[in-house]
């Protein structure tokens, strides 16, 4: 490890109670007796701090504090403008904080630092983007009606949301819950990624600083345990959650036993899509360069590269030697293209993967294994497999790594039947020139998102989201406030003042 990551690891962590959990305004202590969680550096795999585990006691308290707040304070019927200001104050507070959000997340879950700052540096930017969506969503919509004079669609708040987030990108992820969340009039239970506290503790922080209400915004921490009861709770409202197909699944199966809404951000296995007329060097840099961005843990990641049989063994050579080429070390280091997977379970799994690969058949073309020089931190060499069969477990499975399969296509059909042949739809790309080839094969693709000769992924001014096992509904622009609205019809006998 160079001297870069020994002089970050020296900053003392600066949260002010990683102990407690906030609850109603204030940080409480655990009621439960359950041992802290340990939260690893993944590049070192020492200790970095620890945060407190919550029980049923803990996440019924949090329960209890977002009902009252939502039932019996005016936080609800607050007009939009109004929570707008509450989200710009936490878009400033998070902006003066974005340095030490950085170094929690690169050393949790590995990012590059540089990568990181300049994401912790975007997050304000959700904040105020839904801000000002106070002023121009369609809040109160008059309409026509067969029974009454005056009739109009209300959007009011969908109630008590509890919001579940992964341990890969949590701070990004929590923000397209919560922001729209607290500007459509909820109040929140949020539930930490026990592996990946830190830039939400320090999102608590920054909400207590700025005078949040009591109760709108619960945090806790805990194991699935508490997920479950947070998810099966009659009092919750609605449910959003980000993480695995498999979890993603047995959510919506517990949230229906009250209906409670919700949306499921989940996992992908999403193709590249390459046609025959585009440069193989250009598909090759774009590749590599988002999927060594976070290690590969990222559910939209464009793991799967479909391209011309005739094409494809010159491909597999362009991309081996660009991801051979590819500097892994120190996520601190600026010369770092590629840091550490977050867990040691993670890196496990993911070299489980590999040699399920080599055993099925496919080649392996570079990568496999640790990198020389690296003998601590979870590090993964960047992998490449050509001569995947479109149905072999690595084509198919969520590895949630740096790994890469190329499949080759007979044709333009053959090769969106291989694409749409996962139960998976989140993301995909079409590499060509031709922009008429890029529509038709962009309607043709079965995923909640198509990009056009790169890695592209709206997930603020748009929307996000995935179909089949990818996922339930969007997060991200208007439709991100859809989310936590019940519409009302609303029947009077004449226009309310302010109407007429």
């Amino acid at each position: 490890m160079t001297d870069t990551l020994t002089t970050v690891r020296s900053t003392p962590v600066a949260l002010r109670h990683p102990d407690r959990f906030f609850i109603n305004g204030e940080w409480v202590s655990p009621k439960s007796n359950l041992p802290a969680f340990e939260v690893i550096d993944s590049a070192t795999e020492e200790v970095f701090y620890s945060v407190a585990q919550a029980g049923p006691e803990d996440m019924d308290a949090a329960i209890a504090a977002a009902r009252y707040a939502f039932d019996h304070t005016e936080w609800p019927r607050l007009d939009p403008s109004v929570r707008a200001e509450y989200l710009r104050k936490l878009a400033a507070g998070l902006a003066a904080r974005s340095e030490e959000m950085a170094q929690y997340w690169t050393r949790q879950t590995g990012p590059t630092y540089t990568m990181a700052q300049m994401s912790m540096q975007r997050i304000p930017m959700s904040f105020e983007f839904y801000a000002d969506l106070a002023a121009t969503y369609p809040w109160v919509k008059p309409g026509k009606s067969m029974m009454s004079k005056w009739a109009a669609i209300v959007a009011e708040p969908i109630g008590v949301v509890g919001a579940i987030v992964p341990w890969n990108t949590p701070l990004s992820l929590a923000t397209w819950k919560i922001a729209p969340a607290l500007l459509t009039g909820c109040t929140i239970v949020l539930k930490l990624p026990a592996e990946a506290p830190g830039e939400l503790l320090v999102l608590t922080e920054v909400a207590e600083g700025i005078g949040l209400p009591p109760g709108v915004l619960n945090v806790v921490t805990g194991r699935r345990g508490v997920t479950e009861q947070l998810v099966g709770d009659p009092r919750v409202n609605k449910v959003g959650f980000t993480g695995s197909s498999e979890v993603g699944k047995k959510i919506a199966v517990n949230a229906s036993h009250n209906l409670t809404r919700f949306t499921l951000e989940l996992g992908g296995k999403s193709a590249a899509v390459v046609l025959d007329d585009y440069d193989l060097d250009q598909v090759a840099a774009v590749i590599t360069g988002q999927e060594v961005s976070l290690t590969g843990q990222n559910c939209s990641s464009l793991t799967r590269v479909v391209v011309p049989k005739q094409k494809h063994d010159e491909f597999a050579e362009k991309l081996g030697a660009a991801f051979a080429a590819v500097k892994v070390g120190d996520p601190f280091d600026p010369e770092t293209q590629m840091g550490p997977v977050a867990l040691e379970r993670q890196r496990g799994s993911i070299l489980d993967y590999i040699e399920k690969g080599k055993a099925e058949g496919a080649t392996l073309v570079t990568g496999g294994g640790r990198p020389e020089g690296l003998d601590r931190g979870w590090f993964v060499e960047p992998t490449v497999f050509a001569n995947v069969d479109r149905n072999a477990t690595i084509a198919q499975e969520e590895i949630f790594g740096p790994v890469v399969s190329i499949i080759a296509a007979e044709n333009e059909d053959d090769a969106i039947d291989i694409a749409n042949g996962t139960e998976f739809g989140l993301n995909s790309s079409v590499f060509t020139n031709d922009i008429e080839r890029a529509w038709d094969v962009a309607r043709r693709l079965r995923a909640g998102t198509v990009g056009h000769n790169g890695f592209k992924v709206e997930s603020l001014l748009l929307g996000f989201g995935g179909v089949k096992s990818s996922g339930y509904g969007r997060e991200g622009g208007e439709m991100g406030v859809a989310a936590y609205i019940e519409p009302k019809t609303v029947l009077l006998d004449e226009a309310p003042p302010q109407f007429k």
